[in-house]
């Protein structure tokens, strides 16, 4: 089974990492949760989840994992800020390691500069810098490219999403 690194922090759309979750947890896969230091407890924006940090950033190595996953809310736009976030991201983009991406969670690959030549999609307010980061963006519930990135747009796109990203690790 693999084990999924899940990059979060506070304000993180809730249902965007309990959902992903549940399903990776019930199909056997293990997440590891990361952010800047281990045992912090962060909140989702809707204030119904909260999730305890296992492994701090400083701690971890891409080569530990086997796939990413990026929740929405206003997590990735606070991760993306800080180069150890971006660089952990863009390393499993170039190790072709299923990554995981909804609603906001693309901000993480745009910041990155992984997104170039690759079928995407996200939340709406953000499809037009998924644009400008070089993607091609389909207006659909969930799209897949190459094998490797799932991303969706918003949380009612979650059953989608969870379908292929279990399908695509699953195959890997």
């Amino acid at each position: 089974m693999a084990k999924i690194a899940t990059l979060i922090t506070d304000m993180f759309e809730d249902v965007e990492y309990t959902g992903p979750a549940k399903a990776f947890n019930e199909a056997g896969h293990e997440l590891i949760n990361i952010e800047k230091e281990a045992g912090k407890k962060v909140t989702g924006k809707q204030g119904e989840a909260v999730v305890t940090i296992d492994k701090g950033i400083d701690d971890v190595n891409p080569d530990e994992f086997d796939a990413l996953l990026l929740p929405g809310g206003f997590s990735p736009d606070q991760l993306r800020g800080d180069d150890r976030f971006v660089t952990f991201t863009k390393a499993f983009m170039d190790a072709k390691k299923p990554v995981f991406a909804i609603c906001h969670g693309p901000q993480l690959l745009i910041t990155a500069k992984a997104l170039e030549g690759r079928k995407a999609t996200g939340f709406k307010s953000i499809q037009v810098d998924m644009e400008y980061a070089g993607a091609t963006v389909v207006d659909e519930e969930v799209a897949v490219c190459q094998d490797q990135l799932v991303t969706s747009r918003q949380p009612d796109d979650i059953p989608a999403f969870n379908r292929e990203s279990l399908k695509l690790l699953e195959n890997k």
